[in-house]
Formats: structure tokens, sequence, C-alpha cells
């Protein structure tokens, strides 16, 4: 049997602009939590990926990926936003927090 992966369409969604603010915050965030899981696992900087050797070249700050790393870290945070508002959560910034 062939996996046949089914996500959420979420290409009529739009995202408020203040939720699009959150875009490279939420992709650091995204990069941050999975480099920490990586290092827990033993992972560590390698300027090639080599699982073998568990290194990997992202392993850095987010500041210093490619660009077409931090996208698909940005691409990651803006799908789940869509897929939370496709199921008709809200998502809202509490103002008493400015």
């Amino acid at each position: 049997m062939t996996y046949k992966p089914e996500p959420i369409v979420t290409s009529g969604i739009g995202l408020p602009v203040e939720v699009l603010e959150l875009k490279e915050e939420l992709a650091k965030n995204i990069h941050e939590v999975w480099a920490s899981q990586r290092i827990e696992q033993g992972w560590t900087y390698g300027p090639e990926r080599n699982d073998r050797k568990r290194m990997h070249p992202n392993l850095v700050p987010y500041e210093e990926l490619t660009e077409e790393d931090k996208d698909y870290d940005r691409n990651t945070a803006m799908e789940t936003l869509k897929m939370i508002l496709s199921l008709g959560f809200k998502i809202e910034k509490d103002i008493r927090k400015e």
C-alpha cells in the first residue's frame, strides 16, 4: 500500500495582517524546537548531513540558515496557522500585553 498524504486544504485561507507579522518569530521558534530535539538526541553540527554520525548543517542559529531553510520553517508556521483558522478557531492578540 502506498501512503497518500491528505493535508487540510488551506489555499483559500487568508491570514490577518497581525498574524502575518508573527511569521518570522514562529519560524525561528520552529527551528529552535527542532534543533533542541536534535541536540537532545545526540546530533551535532556538521558541514554535511550524516545520519550515521548524527551530524546536520542546520544545527546553527536561525539567523545563519539559508533563506531556503528559513522558508521551510516559515511555510510550516503559516500552514499551521491557516489550518487552525480553517478548523474554526480564532487567533487574537491580547491587547493587555502590548
